[in-house]
């Protein structure tokens, strides 16, 4: 099992070198898993009937959703936590705090050790394109398979927008 990426080579029209050529990266998207399916492969591994399946899910999703939206951290089992946030820009005096420094409503997703761990034993494929679509070589990773944490991007340089993140009552967490 991989994660299939292509690397296409396209002539850059922002940016520090506009007018020159950069193989650029993006995912190589698979189709859409449709949700009946899902709930079919879950029954198949659990030997719960589909409609079980899914009419659990369908309770948990609504208990997630009304407990992330009072502000809860909300685990997901077996694939980490989620809650409900925002991003921001900062102000220096009490009179400019609005609602409109609010410039996006997020969600906040912190994969569990064992999702992290999946990722980074998953190796990468990598397709390189010309700019017609030619495949001119394939690349199989062998990075060190970091993972990002975006709880911390803000911290680390991975914006250079003044913003802060908070949850949904409006205060920062400690550490974002």
């Amino acid at each position: 099992m991989s994660i299939r990426v292509i690397a296409q080579r396209r002539m850059l029209k922002i940016g520090n070198n506009p007018g020159s050529k950069k193989f650029v990266m993006r995912p190589d998207l698979y189709s859409a898993i449709q949700e009946k399916k899902v709930f079919q492969e879950a029954a198949t591994h659990s030997g719960i009937s589909t409609g079980v399946i899914k009419a659990a899910w369908d309770a948990a999703g609504e208990v997630i959703r009304t407990w992330a939206t009072e502000g809860h951290s909300v685990p997901l089992p077996g694939l980490g936590t989620m809650r409900f946030g925002v991003r921001s820009k900062a102000v220096e005096n009490l009179d400019d705090v609005k609602t409109g420094l609010i410039t996006t409503r997020r969600i906040v997703f912190t994969p569990s050790v064992d999702v992290k761990g999946e990722l980074k034993n998953t190796s990468i494929q990598i397709t390189c394109l010309d700019e017609d679509g030619n495949v001119l070589k394939r690349v199989t990773s062998g990075d060190s398979g970091d993972i990002e944490d975006s709880e911390n991007e803000n911290q680390n340089g991975g914006s250079d927008t003044p913003t802060h993140s908070s949850t949904g009552g409006g205060l920062p967490d400690e550490g974002d």
